[in-house]
């Protein structure tokens, strides 16, 4: 049997060390395919039986859709884990959205460990799901944070799918937005009449989403919400109170108690590079939110300061993306200069600019927090916008360096 690992970056590692122990393909002939080890990885894909693809590989590359149709089976960690998974009997939860995700599922993870049931954390966060098989029971509980580029070729859903808001976002690499959407919708699309599906009851895109299941509906709302309010979190915005409340309902739903959710998600203090407090200096408050590539989340966290003077800081790779909501967040709210650096600033600035904030153009990250620092006494919010590649390795090492300089001021 000839075997394609397609990108070998932390999925395809964890691929190959599952496979390797795995009999059926004991006798197999295992090939590395990627990019840094070959600029013509993606030639003669159809010589392969199966074809195992990383996420960070799209599934609608030309290349890819050409095996496809030659009958080359295409599978990833994520199916490997849910066929796996599927036999041992443990409860699979599947989170998606286009942000939220890793919040709302560190936070179901934290109710349900304080609830001391068996849970794992896997996907899009924290350890590629194949690794945690070994260790999974029959009660075993599997957090699956799962974005558009692992869900693009899934044939299976998870038993409780969680549909967090939907708006564009990856058109760079989707064809549009329609292709964006289809891919979040085989979170429901396989599920059985046994199958839960939560979603935001809000979101048009999610509801649409539900739809498709076989399953249970469950829609969720932040109005008349009674376990606890906005003001009782430690973590800043409206989007967050959403995404505890998703967090909360689901766990209600698995029988935790009560008093377990509220002490849990009053004590959750978020997840780095997501609005997270830097530091305060001569009266100065810098906030990280390296985490935000999408101008709807760049909106959501203005409005998280809204009755604040601030000053935001945005720019970094395009991704082909509308920046209207950006520029509507900003004629509603107190900032008082954008300052943008990277590949788009020039696009930003030209969407923005008749929001009526004055916005200054500089060379990179660090020429614009010395510039923040010195038009401030308030509070500084990094909310990038935009993909991080064009200077950095990802959005951590983005948030990293921005903490570093922040750390460095005096």
């Amino acid at each position: 049997m000839e075997i394609a690992i397609l990108g070998f970056g932390r999925e395809g590692k964890a691929v190959l060390k599952f496979l390797r122990k795995t009999p059926q393909f004991k006798n197999a002939d295992i090939s590395i395919l990627d990019k840094k080890l070959n600029k013509d990885y993606l030639n003669n894909l159809d010589k392969f039986d199966i074809v195992f693809r990383s996420p960070g590989v799209p599934y609608n590359l030309p290349e890819i859709q050409k095996a496809v149709k030659k009958g080359v089976k295409f599978s990833s960690a994520t199916q490997l884990f849910f066929e796996s998974a599927e036999k041992i009997g443990c409860l699979t939860i599947g989170i998606t959205g286009t942000k939220g995700k890793g919040t709302t599922s560190t936070l179901l993870c934290k109710i349900l460990k304080a609830a001391k049931k068996n849970v794992y954390l896997a996907g899009n966060i924290g350890k590629p799901a194949v690794e945690i098989l070994p260790k999974l029971r029959k009660d075993s509980v599997v957090i699956l944070e799962l974005s558009s580029f692992q869900l693009q070729d899934l044939n299976f859903s998870p038993d409780i799918a969680v549909v967090l808001n939907i708006f564009p976002d990856h058109l760079d690499t989707h064809k549009n937005f329609k292709e964006y959407f289809d891919s979040k919708t085989q979170i429901a699309k396989h599920q059985n009449n046994r199958s839960k599906i939560f979603f935001d009851a809000a979101d048009k895109f999610a509801k649409n989403i539900a739809k498709l299941s076989k399953g249970e509906k469950i829609a969720v709302q932040t109005k008349n919400f009674e376990l606890f309010e906005l003001e009782d979190l430690k973590i800043a915005g409206e989007h967050n109170y959403k995404n505890a409340v998703m967090a909360a309902s689901v766990a209600r739903f698995l029988g935790v108690k009560l008093e377990i959710i509220k002490k849990t998600v009053k004590n959750f203090r978020g997840l780095r590079h997501r609005l997270e407090f830097v530091r305060k200096i001569n009266g100065v408050k810098f906030y990280n939110d390296s985490a935000s590539t999408n101008p709807y989340t760049a909106a959501a966290a203005i409005h998280a300061f809204s009755d604040q003077p601030k000053i935001l800081i945005a720019g970094g790779k395009d991704k082909n993306l509308n920046y209207s909501p950006l520029a509507d967040a900003l004629k509603k709210s107190n900032v008082k200069l954008v300052i943008l650096f990277g590949e788009n600033k020039k696009k930003i600035k030209k969407k923005i600019e008749k929001s009526g904030v004055p916005v200054k153009l500089v060379k990179n990250l660090k020429n614009a927090v010395d510039l923040a620092y010195q038009k401030t006494k308030s509070y500084v919010l990094f909310s990038p916008t935009s993909a991080s590649f064009d200077m950095f390795k990802d959005y951590q090492d983005r948030g990293e360096k921005f903490k570093k300089i922040i750390k460095w001021l005096k």
